[in-house]
């Protein structure tokens, strides 16, 4: 009975090791996707971002306005986060949470 107790005990034990290597490992993929997509969406937009500046400068005569234009709309999407960024907070952490426990 004992050896049946210690043999179930080690199955259970390698199943935890194998679940939990299984979590993470989802995980680290998920993660190294992330920070590929995010790096190629990053570049994407600042050439983006730069490119309709010169834009809406040649439309301006002058490129100057065009990026000032650009930074300007930048910095009103800056103080909406700052101001909403408790409801940001909330709402990634629940989405955290909610993600963990399923």
């Amino acid at each position: 009975m004992l050896d049946l107790v210690k043999e179930y005990a080690s199955k259970r034990i390698d199943l935890l090791k194998m679940e939990a290597a299984e979590k993470s490992s989802v995980t680290a993929g998920t993660l190294t996707y992330m920070v590929i997509a995010a790096i190629a969406g990053l570049f994407f937009i600042v050439l983006l971002n730069i490119g309709l500046g010169f834009l809406i400068g040649s439309y301006l005569g002058n490129y100057a306005y065009g990026l000032l234009i650009m930074s300007g709309f930048y910095l009103l999407i800056l103080l909406i986060v700052l101001f909403s960024r408790n409801a940001i907070k909330n709402k990634i952490a629940d989405k955290i949470i909610k993600s963990l426990n399923d």
